[in-house]
């Protein structure tokens, strides 16, 4: 089988390629919002378990998790509309990357998506995996994340974000029905074009460090306050833009309205556009935007 995510543990090296970007930016700032509630497993949809991470570790095993369902609830019903103010207060674009369960269930969220002018992307159909699925399987599922987007707010997705590990054939797949990105990697701070079956698709990096999942419960969390996550996302960002004088990058804040949406963490994500607009040098974009970017300097 063909190796559609080589590991290349060289990358650019000490040489990364000038991106170019628009205005001689320092940083392309890639803000992506993530539209799961819905999408989570449950046995109330006919899933064959219940999703047990959330503010808390619950695993309830035989009957629907009412909380953890109120939970991701909040996120359509209250911090999807906080988080889309704040952005119109600072006049920043978005990807938001919408799983097709979440989206058929709330379709006025797909809409209001394309009237704000923001990217809808694509982050799976369940909020489960793709790493060990079938070929023929997993086509369907993406194949159904597409309708299910399209039949909302009448555009398909041409980004992709798996929720968990690819498949080996995700990228094949995603490259097969026209996307024109993913963004399934995590080990750069630019995107890179690859070949894909004769396919040309960008690969355009996300980031853990700087996503507010670090709030949620368990050992994995981390953020405990509002200022927690923005300092990290600060010095991300003054980081890269100290190096963008010579070595342009880009950067991902991953945002989820059950987590930033919340009143008491909102500010986490205020104090950073209010640091980064005022520093000046920057490209907020969409993802969309920049893989499109990087076609344009980069492709064949």
């Amino acid at each position: 089988m063909p190796s559609y995510y080589p590991r290349d543990l060289k990358g650019y090296g000490d040489q990364p390629p000038n991106p170019n970007w628009p205005g001689g930016a320092r940083v392309a700032v890639s803000i992506v919002v993530a539209v799961e509630a819905g999408a989570e497993l449950s046995l109330a949809d006919g899933d064959e378990r219940n999703e047990s991470v959330y503010e808390i570790i619950e695993p309830v095993e035989h009957v629907p998790n009412t909380g953890l369902s109120s939970h991701f609830a909040y996120g359509s019903r209250v911090g999807y509309w906080r988080i889309m103010r704040v952005l119109e207060q600072y006049g920043v674009p978005a990807a938001v990357t919408c799983s097709g369960r979440a989206i058929e269930k709330t379709p006025w969220i797909a809409q209001d998506i394309i009237k704000r002018g923001h990217e809808i992307s694509a982050h799976s159909y369940r909020w489960e995996g793709h790493a060990e699925m079938e070929e023929m399987h997993e086509r369907e599922v993406i194949q159904k994340t597409i309708a299910a987007i399209e039949t909302a707010c009448g555009q398909r997705p041409l980004g992709w974000h798996t929720k968990g590990t690819p498949s080996p054939v995700t990228r094949k797949l995603l490259a097969e029905l026209g996307f024109v990105y993913d963004s399934d990697c995590f080990d750069d701070d630019l995107p890179r074009m690859q070949s894909v079956d004769g396919k040309e698709l960008v690969i355009v990096p996300y980031a853990f460090d700087t996503n507010d999942m670090r709030f949620q419960g368990g050992p994995q969390g981390k953020f405990l306050t509002a200022d927690h996550y923005a300092q990290v996302c600060i010095d991300a960002f003054d980081t890269l833009w100290e190096e963008g004088a010579e070595r342009p990058a880009m950067m991902s804040i991953g945002v989820h309205p059950h987590y930033s949406g919340r009143p008491s963490r909102i500010r986490g994500l205020k104090k950073f556009l209010e640091h980064a607009t005022a520093k000046g040098d920057v490209w907020f974009a969409r993802r969309l935007d920049i893989a499109r970017h990087w076609l344009a300097q980069f492709g064949a």
